[in-house]
């Protein structure tokens, strides 16, 4: 039995991502989350997951969304971002169905302050749900790890709350990733924060729980956001077993992983970090830093190569009078990054 016997190809919602989540603990992997920012970076998340015939969660960040609008378009209010984040899902409802795979369309980390961002999603999604019985996005991340837990928690519960009628997976975070990502820098933050104890984890799912049970939650476990030198990030993925055992506990259940856990700051880690997550119930892996500079890498190699083509619109090395339109059209080079 294959991924697309359990649910359909296209965006999928509600209880299909629980069952596809559900499917990856039992089958010993991750769904990739790659951030987007634009069609072109969204086709190739989904070209590649096409390819290996695997399910994908495309998200989009504050920021990303943003961009996906046009940097020109003011931001005031998160206008843009809201908006932006309303045009990909679009876009991605739009377009996934032609590449044969099950896609999550998610939104990435929304702090305290970026609320109004989510608020206006929200919006957005209910009104979809109003018309067509589902919400717009399969899924949003709540990111309150900086707040006090027990506000971190309470708020989240609210926003589930709203979710829930729709059947909308929510994501939050306890314990805080490290690193810097679309703004929010936690470069210097305390050590001791980037792990969460299994009593936080518990605290969350008795929570939660009494709401919806479509949600998951990103445990910190020495995370940092970006790629850096080896030994600079020390990753102790062996406390999410911690974490589903003191769950498995409070909940007397013979389900061993009855967490849908969250891997972030992904790239970078060694294949044996991620087979040790995963081995845990771990279902989503972020990854944007690897996927960013793939991207670029394409192109930039071609542009290395392909210079003395690029430098005007006529004359090459082949001859002086030689069109270089077939060298510059963006059709070419950014299929590069592709």
């Amino acid at each position: 039995m294959g991924i697309l016997d359990i649910v359909p190809a296209g965006v999928i919602v509600g209880e299909d991502v629980r069952k596809l989540f559900k499917y990856a603990q039992e089958h010993n992997f991750a769904i990739p989350a790659m951030n987007c920012t634009s069609s072109s970076t969204v086709v190739a998340c989904l070209e590649a997951a096409r390819d290996a015939k695997s399910p994908v969660i495309i998200q989009v960040s504050q920021g990303g969304a943003a961009y996906f609008a046009g940097k020109g378009v003011d931001n005031k209010n998160q206008e843009a971002s809201i908006k932006g984040a309303i045009a990909a899902a679009h876009f991605v409802r739009t377009i996934a169905p032609v590449y044969g795979i099950p896609v999550v369309m998610h939104t990435d980390h929304c702090a305290a302050k970026l609320l109004p961002w989510l608020d206006g999603m929200l919006d957005e999604d209910e009104r979809y749900f109003k018309e067509h019985g589902y919400p717009l996005f399969s899924s949003h991340m709540i990111d309150l790890s900086e707040e006090p837990k027990e506000e971190n928690i309470a708020t989240t519960k609210k926003y589930l709350q709203r979710a829930a009628p729709m059947k909308q997976w929510l994501e939050m975070e306890i314990g805080i990733t490290g690193g810097e990502e679309d703004g929010v820098n936690n470069e210097d933050v305390d050590n001791s924060l980037l792990y969460t104890q299994p009593e936080d984890i518990w605290d969350v799912q008795r929570e939660l729980s009494e709401v919806s049970p479509y949600f998951s939650i990103a445990a910190a476990f020495g995370n940092v956001h970006g790629v850096y030198k080896p030994g600079n990030v020390k990753l102790q993925p062996e406390l999410l077993g911690k974490h589903q055992a003191y769950v498995k506990e409070q909940l007397k259940t013979e389900d061993d992983k009855p967490v849908f856990l969250v891997f972030h700051g992904g790239s970078g880690s060694s294949k044996e970090e991620y087979q040790t997550a995963i081995s845990f119930g771990t279902v989503k892996c972020n990854l944007d830093t690897d996927m960013q500079f793939a991207y670029l890498k394409g192109m930039r190699d071609y542009i290395l190569e392909k210079k003395d083509y690029l430098m005007t619109q006529v004359g090459n090395p082949d001859g002086e009078d030689k069109p270089n339109k077939k060298y510059f059209d963006p059709r070419v080079w950014v299929r590069e990054g592709l």
